[in-house]
């Protein structure tokens, strides 16, 4: 039986019947197309280019409804290049980075091996120097005085449809992971670039059917899947019954509870999904056995926000100002951010000036949350950075020993890598993940150098990548990461690979398999504190 536990899952079942049917699960369509799987070889290397061979990869566009909510046109009018110049326009206006970024470029070649886009599908447009070119061409043609009277000698081009389609099939074919970024000796960031390619995309008519809709629910309902509240509620209740079930203890997950101490915000993926909700499971037992009083908010069920990925910053605002309003709903304290990769790179990054969660903001109600809120902790704080500091504080107990079957390593989301940190030091974002892995598990091993950290390869599925119709991609994006892991898997052992991302751990629970993994080897560092944490049973009445 699920985690939900029979009743819960049948409670839950009749509550999503009216959400399945607003999300159109019946219709989804799946892509049917077959295609080679690479082959895992002892090393990452550089194929050879094959031009076009990605040509074909085109995410399903939006419709009309996803588009008017989200105030844009559903198709391309008359007018469409001249919404596409002046939004670009806008754009450079706007983001001095955007203009350094497309004027800085050498050409160097540094950045032509480090997409795992480009490894894995061998298509030179891949290539982080010429996935920017697509648009360094339009830039140059009508915004630079050389690309209007020279055009040919500066490599510059009109925008035409053809053009238009190029950006559409390969800014969708980029998940925004600045692994490249890294590499640059100009520190151009190619996810700056995706992102104002999308936004452009979206002013002319051609949004993605998949980050768009995801963003369409989060503001209608408050979480990622429309999981609407009923439903989110015979969740929790069903998990914990599970939890009482196994432990003896009864472990509450509490939801909406005015005047708790901390607001645990987190990808709505924990609440439906395996292996993502034994992570929930672990949260609550942390929380549970620390004595520290939490809630969900059914108004701010989420944690992701695919405004990051559509390059819209306002629509990224809008979603995280639901965090804040729950926040002073409820009267937290704390708010702590669940496993999930472009959540915390959002909470960490954007939140302050965005929604004023964190310090900078001036409006009344910033300053009524700064007040509110106890600043003797982050605000926001990761939860692996909690559970670890309540280990080392002796005020929770753990037993690494539970998980002597599992052979650990761990995979570096790139939005947590390279766009966050964790506690007060340089590089906790690297570190308090492995430190609190190691404190509840004994067997762990780091996987290739230069595939950790910083330089960590992306699952392949970020940055609005995730749906059945970019299969193709995705599975061959994930390449270098599943070259990495069976590395370590034929020389130590590994049979379990925790992340701390939930995207990460959807795609890899999907296309793993592919590459021979059993899609149970993917897991979150919280599935392996839950398993590890020490509950004391309450004791009986005399």
């Amino acid at each position: 039986m699920s985690r939900l536990g029979q009743a819960g899952w049948i409670r839950t079942t009749d509550c999503l019947r009216e959400w399945a049917s607003e999300a159109r699960i019946k219709d989804v369509q799946v892509a049917a197309a077959e295609f080679e799987i690479p082959e895992i070889k002892e090393t990452i290397e550089v194929p050879k280019i094959r031009e076009g061979v990605m040509a074909h990869a085109k995410s399903f566009p939006a419709t009309k409804p996803v588009q008017d909510f989200m105030g844009y046109p559903h198709e391309l009018g008359e007018d469409w290049k001249e919404r596409a110049l002046d939004k670009m326009g806008d754009l450079l206006g706007k983001y001095r980075s955007l203009k350094v970024f497309l004027d800085a470029c050498v050409h160097c070649g540094a950045c032509t091996d480090k997409c795992h886009y480009y490894l894995g599908t061998s298509d030179p447009k891949n290539m982080p120097v010429a996935r920017q070119d697509l648009m360094r061409q339009v830039y140059r043609r009508y915004f630079t005085m050389p690309g209007k009277l020279f055009p040919k000698l500066v490599g510059a081009k009109d925008l035409t449809k053809d053009v238009l389609d190029d950006w559409y099939n390969y800014y969708h074919q980029c998940s925004e992971c600045r692994r490249c970024s890294v590499f640059c000796p100009y520190g151009i960031d190619t996810a700056e670039i995706t992102m104002a390619g999308r936004e452009i995309l979206n002013h002319v008519g051609l949004g993605q059917k998949y980050s768009n809709e995801i963003l369409g629910k989060v503001q209608k309902i408050g979480n990622n899947l429309g999981l609407p509240g009923p439903a989110l509620e015979d969740t929790l209740e069903g998990l914990a019954e599970d939890i009482e079930m196994d432990t003896g203890v009864p472990v509450k997950l509490p939801l909406d509870k005015k005047g708790a101490e901390v607001l645990l915000v987190t990808p709505s993926a924990d609440f439906f999904s395996e292996p993502h909700v034994e992570s929930l499971i672990g949260y609550a037992k942390v929380f549970h056995a620390a004595g520290i009083d939490w809630t969900l908010s059914s108004h701010a069920s989420e944690a992701g926000n695919f405004g990051l990925f559509n390059g819209n910053y306002e629509t990224m605002r809008k979603v995280a100002m639901r965090i804040r309003d729950a926040a002073l709903e409820l009267g937290v304290k704390r708010i702590v951010v669940g496993e999930c990769g472009h959540a915390w790179r959002v909470a960490y990054s954007f939140w302050n000036t965005l929604t004023g969660i964190g310090y900078g903001a001036n409006d009344p109600f910033s300053i009524e949350l700064q007040k509110q809120l106890d600043h003797n902790y982050p605000q926001p704080q990761h939860v692996c950075e909690l559970t670890n500091d309540l280990i080392k504080q002796g005020r929770i107990k753990v037993d690494p020993s539970v998980n002597d079957d599992l052979v650990v390593t761990y995979h570096d989301s790139c939005n947590v890598a390279r766009a966050s940190r964790m506690g007060t030091e340089e590089g906790g974002q690297f570190v308090i993940p492995r430190e609190l892995i190691q404190r509840v598990a004994n067997n762990f091993h780091n996987m290739a150098d230069d595939t950790i950290y910083e330089s960590t390869f992306c699952c392949g599925g970020g940055g609005g990548l995730l749906t059945d119709d970019l299969m193709e991609v995705r599975v061959k994006g994930a390449l270098p990461r599943a070259t990495a892991l069976n590395g370590v898997v034929q020389e130590h052992g590994v049979n379990f690979m925790a992340t701390i991302c939930a995207i990460c751990k959807a795609q890899f629970t999907k296309v793993l398999p592919k590459y021979g993994f059993d899609m149970s080897i993917v897991g979150g560092v919280h599935q392996l504190v839950g398993k590890a944490v020490k509950l004391e049973a309450p004791k009986e009445a005399e």
